[in-house]
């Protein structure tokens, strides 16, 4: 799960990153035998690159070019498509039985199969391992043995998966679930080799995975650099010999660098950057519909901000920001306001419906002030929003929606800006339930359906709820959405739990997000994912 409180986070001197660059790839070039590297700007991942353990955009990046699962999203549509899967098949919504294509194997030549699929979601769903990503399988059979919500752990499998032989294995759900073949492409479900088992430390300093590239070397706080696989046996090889992922401590350094010929590849765009971006790139800027989303967060687990009525503060403060004046003057169109808790990148097929936050989303200063005084007043006359300062664009947007709360309530101390240093001291912050006020939240889609938007961040005890918001009603609508086997009634249901985020104000929906980046000369077939990554394997380098 990626969500976007936890991504696009940076952390090194700006003189480390220049020395480490050198000028568009340098020392690196022609490396792999197939073309010459390219530069791109990273940030740390926060935790080693343990498929199940990764679930932010800097660590997913690594995975996607070092993995491949059974399926693959499109990198245009998104769309889930086979990928070591020979096929998925199901009866009923419940039982699976899945093949795995011959003749793949990992970078160290060990042969993939299905055990290797069965093994690693062993691992990712045990309590003992303390993966992130571990809910993912909270939909397999024995999931409550193997990672029980209190109590100890009673089995050390789960008995919902099945070895059949070396390329055959079932999945037997506690629950239907007719979207879940679609859910196979995400980082979490990648297969594992023995040496992630066998020397676990040593694989952690060097992870052998199965995709296009093979990591050479890590230098945290500096720079990773990743070498064309020559040996991969997919369709879709790199095109280029390797990516030098290189960490910056600030966004507009990463752009200066770029323009400057230091840096091939940026793929956030900062906000202070935008007004210049066309005349300086030109075609090699690139702005396109992402499947992310903006929110600000509540802790539910502070009585201050979950006490009956206190649904019409934050609804309130929902009515309280300008967004289309915000994504206009600060993002130059980058950001359209949202007016649900997905994004238009689904499209109806995968669940998106415009407009289910209804008039809660709707700048109104009148209603905005009546209803956070019928619902008692902002918790401590202040709202304080809390954001990692460590990127270059959340304090200017911070800055805005406190600036329209307080022209909204006609008080100039009504929201204010909280900074955390580091994205690392926020997210453990977060973790902790430390916070005592609103923080800045987001979802970067790790598939392309609705449930993905909904259920990681809103269920109850779900791994990315990181506001402990709960409700029966939203769980119920989504247990029922999840076992129906035509996808429009699915759709249906799912906007119907919508509907009960829309009537908590669960988190204030503020934006839907583009994907943007630039590029150098000696760059081209340079696209962005609908999840907003750089499809690093079909760029070419020139020079």
């Amino acid at each position: 799960m990626r969500g976007i409180t936890c991504a696009r986070w940076v952390a090194v001197a700006a003189a480390v990153v220049l020395g480490a660059t050198g000028c568009g790839g340098g020392g690196n070039g022609g490396g792999g035998g197939g073309g010459a590297v390219l530069t791109a700007s990273w940030g740390d991942p926060q935790n080693p690159l343990e498929p199940a353990n990764t679930n932010e955009v800097q660590g997913g990046k690594v995975l996607d070019m070092i993995f491949r699962g059974l399926k693959k999203y499109n990198p245009k549509t998104a769309a889930a498509e086979n990928m070591l899967a020979q096929s998925i098949d199901s009866d009923d919504s419940q039982n699976f039985t899945i093949k795995v294509k011959s003749g793949w194997t990992f970078s160290n030549g060990e042969k993939i199969t299905a055990a290797s699929f069965v093994d690693a979601w062993n691992y990712g769903a045990s309590l003992k391992n303390n993966q992130k990503n571990a809910y993912f399988f909270g939909y397999i059979d024995g999931y409550d043995k193997v990672h029980p919500d209190s109590g100890a752990q009673t089995a050390e499998t789960l008995s919902g998966l099945k070895v059949v032989d070396d390329l055959t294995f079932t999945v037997r759900l506690n629950q239907k679930f007719s979207g879940f073949p679609d859910t196979l492409g995400y980082a979490a479900f990648a297969p594992l080799p023995r040496s992630f088992f066998t020397d676990h430390a040593a694989w952690l300093k060097k992870p052998v995975g199965n995709g296009p590239y093979t990591i050479e070397s890590y230098t945290r706080g500096a720079q990773m650099y990743l070498k064309k696989w020559d040996g991969y046996p997919g369709a879709d090889k790199a095109r280029n010999g390797g990516v030098t992922l290189t960490v910056y401590t600030d966004n507009n350094t990463a752009y200066t660098d770029l323009l400057a010929g230091n840096l091939d590849l940026v793929d956030d765009i900062p906000a202070a950057q935008l007004k210049n971006v066309k005349s300086d790139l030109g075609n090699r800027y690139i702005n396109t519909p992402a499947g992310i989303i903006q929110t600000i967060a509540f802790p539910f687990y502070d009585k201050a901000w979950n006490q009956p009525g206190s649904e019409k503060v934050r609804t309130g403060l929902s009515k309280a920001i300008n967004r289309k004046q915000i994504t206009e003057t600060i993002f130059l169109g980058t950001r359209t306001p949202a007016t649900d808790w997905t994004s238009p990148v689904l499209g109806t097929a995968g669940g998106y419906k415009a407009g289910l936050c209804g008039t809660a989303c709707d700048y109104d200063p009148a209603q905005a002030k009546k209803l956070i005084e019928e619902g008692g007043g902002i918790p401590g006359g202040q709202v304080k929003i809390t954001y990692n300062a460590d990127t270059g664009s959340h304090k200017e947007w911070v800055d805005a929606v406190c600036n329209s709360i307080n022209n909204a309530l006609d008080n100039d101390k009504a929201c204010v800006g909280n900074p955390v240093g580091t994205f690392a001291d926020f997210r453990n912050q977060i973790g902790q339930e430390k916070l005592t006020g609103p923080f800045r939240a987001g979802w970067q889609m790790d598939y392309p359906l609705i449930q993905d938007f909904l259920q990681p961040l809103y269920y109850t005890g779900a791994s990315s709820n990181d506001g402990k918001w709960s409700n029966k009603e939203f769980d119920t609508l989504v247990n029922r959405a999840n076992a129906e086997g035509d996808p429009a009634k699915a759709n249906a249901l799912f906007q119907q739990a919508e509907g009960v985020l829309r009537d908590n104000m669960a988190a204030i929906p503020l934006w839907y997000q583009n994907g943007s980046a630039g590029y150098s000369q000696r760059l081209s077939d340079v696209e962005l994912n609908p999840f907003s990554v750089p499809v690093y394997n079909e760029i070419k380098v020139s020079g």
